[in-house]
């Protein structure tokens, strides 16, 4: 049995990281779901959330805002829209989008088109706020 596998996280920008873990944990949109080596070959959708990973030198964190994570051969290979790390987590971005989201929001009805994208971007900027606690 093996003890680590390869995660690889992919933006539309950049390869963000790619290395060997021991296990991850992840936002799915059925609920949260873990990995560890050796898993079933599994196929799911992310969530906007906090994307935990551990490797020999600990625990580690990321936000990330939707996307897929494909897990085959000992190989979880994550695409996601963005993805940030805490150090670069800009907090005065992200409490500007979280009051615009909110005051947006206010104004409009649950079944309104525009009230589904204000709460992903409210969505987005409290993770990454609370990524950077």
């Amino acid at each position: 049995m093996a003890d680590s596998f390869q995660l690889r996280v992919v933006t539309p920008g950049r390869l963000l990281l790619d290395g060997p873990v021991r296990e991850v944990t992840a936002p799915g949109t059925a609920g949260e779901f873990g990995v560890l080596p050796d898993h079933v070959t599994f196929l799911g959708s992310l969530e906007i959330g906090e994307f935990r990973y551990r490797t020999d030198q600990g625990d580690q964190r990321l936000a990330v805002r939707g996307g897929f994570a494909e897990v085959a051969n000992n190989i979880m290979t994550v695409l996601v829209d963005d993805a940030v790390f805490p150090q670069d987590v800009d907090k005065a971005a992200a409490r500007t989008d979280a009051d615009a989201a909110t005051t947006a929001m206010a104004g409009l009805s649950p079944m309104d088109p525009d009230y589904a994208a204000s709460s992903a971007v409210l969505r987005w900027a409290e993770a990454r706020l609370a990524l950077a606690k």
